[in-house]
């Protein structure tokens, strides 16, 4: 494929996947309000998908014993972790607010990136820190006191700090190790870590629980009742196996940066669903902190180094170029890798 070609059919997989992603909290949110447990929705949603991608796990089966750590800090957190935070999120405050709230993570990224691995981080991708943290005040509406949702905010937080595990597992997994080991397929992370997900949210959530007739009735969709049933598998295909495996492939054929950036229009696309399919109007203060939120997490994630004279990258698609006694590369390939799992 000619590389233009290439980068055209990577753009419209990223967008495909921002697309997919974002839907998941608009099909999600009418099951809880029938009657079914956050927790619920995130097992059928996880189990479901672990399912459709079990044969892509069989063929994948070597990593098991190769990267044994990768799958299961992958099914812990960029699985289990983000769908329980934010399926527990949207059930108490607006779809579109849990989800500018997740982006925080390209920030959290950056200070554990500068606190806990004490690595410099450019200043441009502090001006983005700054950014979407003021955007986050504007967005929960800090002005009017406690009168937003403490609980559903702390919820959405902890979806962002599962989603930076994610972020950094990824960068991890993205490139040859020393041993000269290959980097694993991003496809069998995936089916592995769904297979993972599944089983760590069936002893949480205890399916045998569930109030399955929900799923045999309907929900409703700003006033429209629409069968459960298909809201569910809205929910496993599209917002979830679909959903990944375009974002992965999308990273393959552009780089983690700019698919990372494409990734941002997933709060645009649920706040706009949530808006017309669900009847959840934002206020002005709070689109304007949406913006913020999307344009600092904009601005960290393509703080990536110039390409350097000398030594190329670090690996093919990776965004982040060798430089001598320069840390700031290595904090921005963090901050690059992976997309966003809601």
């Amino acid at each position: 494929m000619h590389a233009s070609q290439g980068r055209s059919a990577g753009l419209g997989l990223a967008l495909a996947s921002a697309f997919a992603f974002g839907g998941s909290g608009v099909a999600a949110k009418p099951l809880i309000e029938a009657g079914l447990d956050p927790l619920h929705v995130v097992w059928l949603r996880v189990a479901g998908a672990a399912l459709v991608m079990l044969p892509v796990a069989w063929r994948h089966r070597d990593l098991v014993r190769s990267r044994p750590v990768l799958l299961l800090g992958f099914g812990l957190l960029a699985v289990a972790g983000v769908q329980a935070f934010y399926f527990a999120a949207i059930s108490r405050v607006p779809v579109g607010v849990a989800l500018l709230v997740e982006y925080l993570a390209p920030a959290l990224v950056l200070g554990w990136v500068r606190f806990v691995q004490r690595r410099p981080v450019t200043r441009r991708a502090a001006v983005g820190v700054v950014l979407a943290v003021g955007g986050l005040t504007c967005v929960v509406e800090v002005w009017s006191g406690l009168s937003f949702d403490v609980v559903g905010l702390l919820l959405a937080l902890g979806a962002a700090c599962c989603q930076v595990g994610y972020f950094v597992l990824s960068d991890q997994g993205s490139t040859e190790g020393a041993d000269g080991v290959e980097p694993p397929n991003p496809v069998g992370v995936i089916a592995y870590g769904l297979l993972i997900g599944a089983l760590v949210l069936t002893a949480v959530a205890q399916p045998w629980g569930m109030d399955w007739s929900v799923l045999g009735g309907s929900a409703a969709m700003d006033g429209t009742d629409v069968p459960a049933w298909l809201l569910l598998v809205w929910i496993v295909l599209l917002a979830t196996v679909i959903a990944y495996v375009t974002g992965v492939i999308s990273v393959r054929l552009l780089s983690p940066a700019v698919a990372g950036v494409v990734a941002c229009l997933e709060a645009v696309i649920a706040t706009v669903l949530a808006w017309v399919m669900l009847g959840e109007h934002l206020s002005a203060p709070q689109l304007l902190g949406g913006a913020m939120v999307l344009i600092g997490a904009f601005i960290a994630q393509s703080s990536t180094p110039r390409t350097p004279s000398g030594p190329v990258a670090s690996g093919p698609g990776t965004g982040v170029a060798e430089r001598p006694d320069d840390g700031c590369a290595d904090a921005e390939g963090e901050l690059s890798s992976g997309r966003a799992a809601t």
